[in-house]
């Protein structure tokens, strides 16, 4: 017990220095793993050095292993740090090197180790960035219906789009399908424009050119949401007084409120 309480406060605290140095080294080992793997990635430096990455692996690998077993057991409750979001990250930081044993380009997933930066920010106890994403996760949270309205505005006109130049262009001109009109619609109203296809006669010019324009006119329109949802975001955190509804996550409240003024909601005290 004494052994799992020791290896609990190493592992898991920050306020200790040895807590604090081992997650430290713990980073900069996942740094130094996906770089491997990145390098890995490439043909040249794979087939000079295929045994010294292969060697590299293993041994991240294996040191991940045994600090994810570590973890199990001295955690106080080791199924809920199985299935907590780290605990998560922790097994598949691992499991593509043993799947690489039996299917081919597994280990390319390994990556998937950089996700364990986010530690960085428990370790470096680095508040105020987690305030600021609090602020961002508010305006996201508040834009979301507004997002979603656009999205499904732009999904028609592109459905809408990609229809007409499939009747005026047709199968001679690229457009052999409603789905791949659609896509030459995303493509031109993102302002992506690929050119792979595109519309040869004068009627499909002119529909193409609406679209291009529209484009640049609704572009512009998430940024504008989420902007303005940002600035009502960072005031409501900076005001003292204001409250969040937990529903809507309005948070211009007055401080004798007990209900959102959007919604209805029962404001917390």
């Amino acid at each position: 017990m004494r052994l799992r309480k020791k290896l609990f406060t190493v592992i898991f605290g920050t306020d200790t220095p040895a807590g604090k140095a081992f997650d430290v080294v713990l980073l900069w080992m996942i740094i130094l793993s996906v770089t491997t793997v990145i390098l890995e990635s490439v043909a040249g430096l794979r087939d000079t050095h295929h045994d010294l990455f292969n060697a590299t692996e293993w041994f991240f690998t294996i040191l991940f292993t045994l600090e994810y077993l570590l973890r199990i057991y001295s955690a106080p409750r080791p199924f809920r740090y199985i299935t907590s979001f780290y605990g998560i990250i922790d097994l598949l930081a691992i499991l593509p090197t043993y799947l690489g044993l039996f299917f081919d380009q597994a280990t390319f997933l390994l990556t998937i180790r950089a996700l364990r930066l986010l530690r960085m920010f428990r370790v470096f106890k680095l508040g105020r960035y987690l305030k600021e994403a609090a602020v961002l996760v508010r305006a996201l949270r508040s834009s979301m219906y507004k997002i979603i309205l656009f999205f499904g505005v732009v999904l028609t006109l592109v459905l809408i789009l990609g229809s007409l130049l499939y009747l005026i262009e047709g199968e001679e001109h690229g457009f052999t399908s409603i789905p791949q009109s659609v896509y030459w619609a995303i493509v031109t109203i993102t302002t992506v424009g690929y050119g792979d296809i595109a519309p040869a006669t004068v009627l499909g010019k002119l529909l193409a050119s609406v679209a291009m324009l529209t484009g640049y006119s609704i572009i512009a329109v998430p940024t504008g949401i989420i902007s303005m949802e940002l600035g009502k975001a960072a005031r409501s955190g900076e005001s003292p007084d204001s409250r969040s509804c937990v529903e809507c996550g309005h948070g211009d409240h007055e401080t004798d409120a007990k209900y959102c003024k959007l919604c209805g909601t029962k404001l917390p005290s």
